[in-house]
């Protein structure tokens, strides 16, 4: 065949996915083209323009510490940051940012076409085209690239290529490029598909209903079509978006503030200051009414989520504001956020109130709150419907098992949010490279990124309605901070080529800082010259109790290491900061200060508290960390424990070959269950639901039968 053009990795889709995957090929040197309907709307923030949030936060964290944009995007367009759940322990502390929405997609569209090696076209993706020759085998679990550097033999085993059969015994197909609807054809070794809502997308506002693939944009019809032919099992899922006001119609007089952090924390680990630090703007908290909740309940049966006009599943997480007034009869308020759009727009998004009522129903809605009953509604809130696929049809890698070359991520594998779809985006576009480049795969363990337990769950389980992440959903969370994101990642993203000199060198120095932080804490004792400064500091510190620290609760620690004295509940690192700036300046000044941080640490008379503002973001940030490495040290290692034990199983692997029928004393159920998602080893086994532990048992049992009757067959 003849092709127009030829890439080594084709993105089809510019959303949050999209992006992260186009960037990581470029960046790790390959031919890359990003294909989207309208290039004007790359990254588009088609429902909240805002990033992060509980667990939300965890997975921005970790796309920036391999080598993502995501996080560096946002300090640069953020117009809010807030470090959510700080009352809570340090496990569950995660950032949010709310983004000018307009500088959000010009940011990044500069960062797109900036990228070497990287082209951005604007067409319609109809097709995709294969070639049914014999392709190359699933890569062994052998060759996963973890922690440790591949052997040798690894490697050659990830640059042998077999042919292979699927699992209906038919030769595996493999993709070779894709057509567009004009008729041009693409040549690539891989493509990413990264469509968002546009596969077959309908909008449903009340009883009306229109395809489109957002408001006002055409769906994707063609691709979605041909994605059915090619035999991936789909399913059919909704999300939805509230209505936009103009904020100055509101009365602002009759919400609760919300301001942003004094001091934000950036998202990215190479941001020194986010740009909009002295420029943030509020958010403001509203409450629905009685009256609302009276207009939901008589006009609920025009909703097209309970007239039976949309059959598909929404996020159960994030429910239409009539979701939550039948599903939550006893509640007589729910909370709203009005939220700004952007710097240079009067648009307001409305938190909380997604809906798909008719747009006279949601205006009486409106009017039904103090506040906004003068309000005007500039976009009426709606449900989309549209197609996904199951992503059991998927590697660890996010590459499809039945076409080779092929991967999927974001919302087509069944999730929710942009920050799901980035750390798919930046995973599936990670792995399409390292296949063209016959490299070893990326594949992270459960125990050491969100990321990781997102696509575990995805490809273990499947879903039937958008998924969301949770901390909750993290075995081993004290682990997964955001503080440490680049302590677990950062090396794979350096290993793979998506972290450059730079901030390598940045990444070392701030691990050889912590970790010199660390063993002064644990050297030095405390002294009673000491006792002052920590006075002075803690006077105006409430603890959890409520009650100020004095001379007398330190003085019984005197002679003991400091780091022993910060295990103590009531103790936080704040309260030495004034002891640590005279043990360790080079500590305070390797970040970039604070206006007059200098001056107000050498004025001895000056009593500092939480609040105060002589320790930068970055400062007190770094000091968290250390603090939470030695306050939960029995935590932690005790974790690492039943991590430890938890690789075990994941180290069994299960070959390929491995034949589940032939297992006496799996039921047929057991059966159907494993051959559909074909688990790489027992762990990944274990956790797919319904597969019970004596299942496994037989599973591994039958791995020493089967393999010594391959033996002996061979031998003969």
């Amino acid at each position: 065949m003849q092709f127009t053009e030829q890439f080594d990795v084709v993105v089809v889709g510019a959303g949050h996915a999209g992006c992260e995957a186009a960037m990581a090929a470029a960046r790790m040197g390959l031919k890359t083209a990003l294909y989207t309907l309208n290039v004007d709307l790359i990254a588009q923030m088609s429902c909240n323009p805002a990033i992060g949030g509980i667990a939300k936060g965890h997975l921005v964290r970790e796309v920036d510490a391999l080598g993502g944009v995501m996080g560096e995007v946002t300090d640069a367009v953020g117009i809010q940051f807030r470090l959510l759940n700080t009352s809570r322990g340090p496990a569950v502390w995660s950032p949010r940012a709310q983004c000018d929405k307009q500088a959000y997609r010009l940011k990044m569209r500069e960062v797109l076409e900036a990228q070497p090696n990287l082209k951005i076209k604007q067409a319609e993706v109809a097709d995709l085209i294969l070639d049914e020759s014999p392709v190359a085998s699933h890569q062994s679990p052998a060759s996963f690239c973890h922690s440790e550097e591949r052997s040798d033999e690894e490697s050659a085993f990830a640059n042998d290529q077999h042919p292979t059969a699927n699992d209906d015994g038919e030769r595996q197909r493999a993709v070779q490029g894709i057509r567009l609807r004009d008729g041009r054809t693409v040549r690539a070794q891989a493509v990413i598909i990264t469509t968002g809502t546009f596969l077959n997308g309908l909008i449903h506002c009340g009883e009306q209903q229109y395809p489109a693939g957002r408001s006002g944009e055409p769906n994707a019809v063609l691709l979605g079509e041909a994605l059915k032919k090619l035999g991936l099992r789909g399913c059919r899922l909704k999300t939805g978006t509230p209505p936009r006001l103009d904020g100055r119609t509101i009365d602002w007089t009759r919400f609760e503030m919300q301001p942003g952090d004094a001091d934000p924390t950036p998202f990215s680990f190479r941001t020194r200051r986010v740009a909009h630090h002295d420029t943030q703007v509020p958010c403001y908290i509203a409450f629905t009414t009685e009256e609302t909740h009276r207009i939901i309940r008589e006009n609920v049966h025009r909703s097209p989520m309970y007239s039976g006009q949309i059959q598909s599943i929404g996020p159960r997480y994030c429910p239409s504001i009539e979701d939550k007034i039948v599903k939550f009869p006893d509640k007589l308020q729910h909370q709203l956020f009005l939220e700004p759009e952007g710097l240079n727009t009067h648009e307001i998004y409305v938190n909380g109130m997604s809906t798909s009522l008719p747009i006279d129903v949601q205006l009486a809605i409106l009017k039904s709150i103090p506040g906004l009953d003068t309000a005007e509604m500039m976009r009426p809130g709606y449900a989309i419907e549209y197609d996904s696929i199951d992503p059991t049809e998927l590697e660890r890698t996010l590459e499809t098992k039945k076409i080779a070359g092929l991967f999927l991520a974001g919302q087509i594998n069944g999730t929710s949010g942009y920050e799901e779809a980035a750390c798919q985006g930046l995973m599936a576009g990670i792995n399409a490279a390292l296949k063209v480049k016959r490299e070893a795969p990326l594949i992270l363990d459960r125990s050491e990124a969100y990321t990781a337990i997102l696509i575990d769950d995805l490809i273990s389980k499947g879903t039937n309605e958008p998924y969301r992440m949770f901390t909750s959903r993290a075995e081993f969370r004290l682990q997964l901070r955001i503080d440490n994101a680049d302590r677990r990642l950062t090396p794979h993203g350096r290993r793979v080529g998506l972290i450059n000199s730079g901030a390598w060198s940045d990444y070392q120095a701030k691990q050889q800082r912590l970790d010199a932080m660390r063993q002064l804490l644990e050297k030095t004792t405390l002294t009673s010259a000491m006792l002052g400064k920590i006075a002075a500091t803690a006077d105006d510190q409430l603890v959890a109790n409520d009650r100020r620290p004095t001379t007398d609760d330190f003085s019984s620690a005197i002679g003991q290491p400091l780091a022993q004295l910060l295990k103590r509940p009531e103790v936080t690192i704040e309260q030495l900061a004034l002891i640590l700036r005279d043990l360790a300046p080079d500590f305070f000044r390797c970040h970039e200060p604070r206006e007059q941080s200098s001056a107000s640490l050498e004025t001895n008379d000056r009593r500092p508290t939480t609040n105060d503002r002589f320790l930068s973001s970055q400062q007190r940030n770094d000091l968290k960390s250390v603090e939470t490495e030695i306050k939960y040290a029995g935590y932690l290692t005790q974790q690492q424990r039943s991590i430890d034990r938890l690789k075990k199983a994941e180290q069994r692997a299960i070959p390929d070959w491995f034949d589940y029928r032939a297992v006496s004393g799996l039921s047929r159920e057991m059966q159907e269950k494993l051959l559909k998602i074909r688990p790489r080893t027992l762990g990944h086994a274990s956790r797919i639901p319904g597969v019970t532990p004596a299942a496994v048992s037989l599973v591994n049992v039958y791995i020493e039968l089967q393999s010594r009757r391959r033996e002996q067959a061979t031998a003969l």
